[in-house]
C-alpha cells in the first residue's frame, strides 16, 4: 500500500534479530559448558554482531516515528 510506513516492518526485524541474539547465546553457553570453547566465542561474538545491528534498527525505527510525528501522539 501506498502510504504504509516501514516501521512496524522493522519493528518486527529486530524481535526477529533479539531472538536469534537470546538463541545465539544459549548456544554459547552450552557450549562453553560442554568444552567447545571455539563455537562458544564464535557464538558470542555472531550474538554481539546481531545484537548491535537489531539496536541500530530500533533506534532507525524510533526516529522515523518520531520524525513522522509520533512523539505528540497521545496514547
Amino acid at each position: 500500500m501506498v502510504g504504509e510506513s516501514l516501521v512496524p516492518d522493522i519493528q518486527i526485524r529486530s524481535a526477529v534479530m533479539l531472538n536469534l541474539v537470546i538463541t545465539l547465546l544459549i548456544i554459547a553457553l552450552i557450549a562453553g559448558v560442554l568444552g567447545f570453547g571455539g563455537i562458544a566465542g564464535a557464538a558470542v561474538s555472531i550474538a554481539k554482531i546481531v545484537f548491535f545491528v537489531a539496536l541500530v534498527l530500533f533506534l532507525i525505527s524510533l526516529l522515523a516515528g518520531g520524525l513522522r510525528g509520533g512523539f505528540s501522539r497521545r496514547l
